[in-house]
């Protein structure tokens, strides 16, 4: 639609998850009408982000060191893991505050459609950190979608082996929702997740 460069950013900034075409156009036409928009600085983070950023060696936690700064604190209960598919979920469990525990990032989930199985996962890293007996409780946060819940499945199966106690996070209706609203699944699983008062 657009000439050479524009159209080529444009073309760049849409093969980004969850921005489409329009979206792309108005960050690049941001970029080229906003005059303070240091384009420099972002090049720049773009650059140092790719440079330092890795996984960290213990869970798979984004870091810029060998292990994160979680793996690292010796306030963490190391005797509880919390399973997560990728980094983001870890972002959005630590800012609840309600968890003290390690993670584990298995960096994606079973997906047999997209040709994601047991092995393409950080399956076997999770099981060497479970073999020397310190954890006693794996949470199993995965996404309650179809891929989360076989990836829960198999580890769970796979768990039973071990002294270790799994757990699965509740899923059910959201705060402030209302059931006219709720899916059938949803609403059956906050049924099963019901607790005594």
């Amino acid at each position: 639609m657009y000439d050479g460069i524009v159209q080529d950013l444009i073309d760049e900034f849409g093969r980004l998850p969850g921005i489409g075409p329009k979206s792309a156009q108005r960050i690049t036409f941001h970029i080229l009408q906003t005059p303070s928009f240091d384009v420099a600085r972002l090049a720049e983070l773009l650059t140092d982000v790719r440079a330092r950023v890795r996984f960290c060696d213990v869970c798979g936690n984004v870091s810029e060191q060998d292990r994160c700064s979680i793996c690292r604190d010796p306030r963490r209960n190391p005797a509880l893991i919390c399973v997560v598919e990728d980094a983001k979920d870890v972002s959005a469990i630590e800012r609840t505050r309600e968890f003290r525990g390690l993670y584990h990032v298995l960096g994606g989930a079973i997906s047999p459609i997209a040709g994601v199985g047991p092995d393409d996962l950080r399956i076997a890293q999770l099981m060497t950190r479970l073999a020397d007996g310190t954890v006693q409780e794996v949470i199993l946060a995965t996404n309650p979608n179809l891929e989360g819940e076989a990836t829960a499945s198999y580890l769970s199966r796979l768990l039973t082996t071990m002294q270790i106690t799994v757990s699965r996070l509740a899923s059910g209706l959201p705060v402030g929702g209302d059931l006219e609203y709720a899916d059938d699944v949803t609403l059956g699983r906050a049924f099963e997740g019901r607790r005594t008062l």
